[in-house]
């Protein structure tokens, strides 16, 4: 499921999620045409895990407000999974893919 990010309010909420994926998109980027693939391909086929879309060029202050709150400096294209509101994994640029992020879910542990 994938969820616009569009509010400070959309950020906690993410954060607040057991288990969540931040995505950071520029549509102004050519790389992000990429890596938006392997983000909707990841999110079809794990509907349960949100995906938090953040548009980077028309949220310039949310995505700073994301990287302050993550911890994790800003890149797009990037993907930063949140397990409990905690960066515990991120890539960014042609290393955004759907298999790597799949990987990573599974070394989540269970709640």
């Amino acid at each position: 499921m994938i969820i616009p990010l569009a509010s400070a309010a959309d950020l906690e909420r993410a954060c607040a999620e057991p288990l969540a994926v931040l995505y950071k998109h520029s549509p102004r980027c050519g790389v992000c045409i990429a890596a938006e693939r392997e983000v909707r391909c990841f999110a079809e086929g794990h509907p349960a895990i949100p995906v938090y879309w953040l548009d980077v060029v028309n949220g310039r202050p949310l995505s700073q407000l994301a990287a302050a709150q993550t911890g994790v400096p800003h890149e797009s294209p990037q993907v930063i999974l949140l397990v409990a509101g905690r960066a515990t994994w991120t890539v960014s640029h042609w290393e955004v893919r759907a298999l790597d992020l799949e990987e990573q879910l599974a070394r989540v542990p269970a709640a």
